[in-house]
């Protein structure tokens, strides 16, 4: 694994958190879309804001949970004491997944704040860590004293990793109701108030926030990107329903040439930054608006895809 490339993905998270370890400077950066870069085994997230938890232009708290939510992937699996661990056993209580690595730096910074929230609502939480580190299970138990980690820590299997539709930036954090539906997911480090009033609210708890609920259409779940009726970045606006249709059936079917490994349309849903999605999709307009295909950049997956 080339770690000087995954900490140089990290951007402005890097020099001042690696000094830091545990502590390092708060910044508040909103959940998002980050760019997978999944040519790389995983980096440390950067998003920007999108369907997560914020405030709204009145300085109001607002929760968003999806509101067709998919059940949590049933897994057993032990962690580094060699306990059995299984999702279904934690229904009734509302689970925080959390995809991290020690090498991660904002993965780091969030750890004290998963501790206090696992302790202050020992009763309603469940937090669950799921490492991504290739060190021997002994490593990563020595770092978890040193951290005073208070959750189970369990190492990624491809199968886990799958189940939850693909993890290419850390940290990644899952939100799942009492009810073991996936509400809600967090991509990077976040102001522990984000998380709190998340579990007061499925908690049934009193919560000083606006609840809103948005269909999940990649924000989730990648693979439901193919349901999104708009794309960041892409102005469908002059289409025509059918030219819509056609060119949300070419964004699905052909690849972005970033590298990362994913459709057009989900592409820009995970990385709304990502310049290259943004042009091959823009001119997939174009082209439809026109009504002369040009060559696109981006490899297609289903020659049926064009436009005539």
């Amino acid at each position: 694994m080339n770690r000087i490339g995954i900490l140089l993905a990290s951007g402005c998270a890097g020099l001042a958190l690696l000094a830091a370890a545990f502590g390092g400077v708060r910044s508040y950066r909103p959940a998002a879309a980050v760019h997978a870069a999944m040519t790389e085994p995983k980096k440390a997230a950067q998003p920007a804001a999108d369907s997560s938890s914020t405030q709204d232009d009145n300085d109001e708290a607002v929760i968003r949970f999806v509101k067709n939510p998919e059940p949590i992937p049933l897994f057993m699996a032990h962690d580094l004491d060699g306990n059995v661990i299984s999702t279904a056993a934690y229904k009734g209580k509302v689970v925080l997944v959390n995809f991290w690595a020690t090498w991660c730096p904002p993965c780091r910074e969030e750890i004290p704040e998963l501790i206090k929230l696992q302790d202050k609502y020992k009763d309603q939480l469940q937090v669950l860590a799921i490492s991504e580190d290739e060190a021997p299970a002994e490593a990563l138990k020595a770092f978890a004293r040193q951290a005073h980690i208070n959750y189970p820590i369990m190492k990624v299997t491809a199968e886990i990793e799958t189940d939850f539709g693909g993890v290419p930036a850390l940290p990644t954090l899952f939100v799942i109701n009492k009810d073991g539906a996936i509400v809600q997911k967090h991509v990077g480090f976040y102001p522990v108030a984000v998380y709190d009033r998340e579990i007061r609210a499925l908690a049934g708890m009193s919560v000083d926030a606006k609840i809103e609920t948005f269909e999940d259409t990649g924000q989730i779940f990648l693979k439901n990107a193919k349901n999104a009726t708009e794309l960041p970045g892409v102005d469908l606006s002059k289409l025509t329903p059918a030219q819509k249709q056609v060119a949300l059936k070419r964004m699905n079917s052909e690849s972005c040439t970033c590298g990362c490994r994913l459709t057009l349309a989900q592409c820009r849903i995970n990385d709304t930054a990502c310049p290259t999605s943004r042009q091959i999709a823009n001119k997939i307009v174009q082209e439809i608006l026109s009504g002369k295909p040009s060559e696109s950049p981006a490899k297609s997956d289903d020659d049926d895809s064009s436009t005539d």
